[in-house]
């Protein structure tokens, strides 16, 4: 399935950039980034719930904010990209070594 998910993070702070750091990292684990703090996840349903609790682990409920747009299984389908950053078809643009 298809999940977007979209983080604020407050970087007034040392560890509010750590966190930021963090949580960028942990979902390109999962995904790749779109813009700036927002990531497209094509995950299995418990991927999604392994990578939400690394990410609750992660930020400051006071600080932070974080969002999860859950698109579903034919979530691709459903985005429309204008402008000069290509978003890459996971299964076209696949590099196989």
């Amino acid at each position: 399935m298809l999940v977007l998910i979209t983080y604020d993070v407050s970087v007034l702070t040392k560890a509010g950039q750590k966190r930021l750091r963090d949580i960028a990292k942990t979902c390109m684990d999962y995904g790749m980034r779109v813009q700036n703090s927002v990531f497209e996840c094509e995950v299995a349903p418990d991927q999604f719930v392994k990578l939400k609790n690394e990410l609750i682990n992660i930020y400051d409920p006071k600080e932070d904010s974080l969002r999860f747009y859950i698109l579903g299984s034919k979530g691709r389908q459903k985005v429309e990209h204008l402008g000069t950053k290509i978003t890459p078809d996971p299964i076209r643009d696949a590099l196989i070594l």
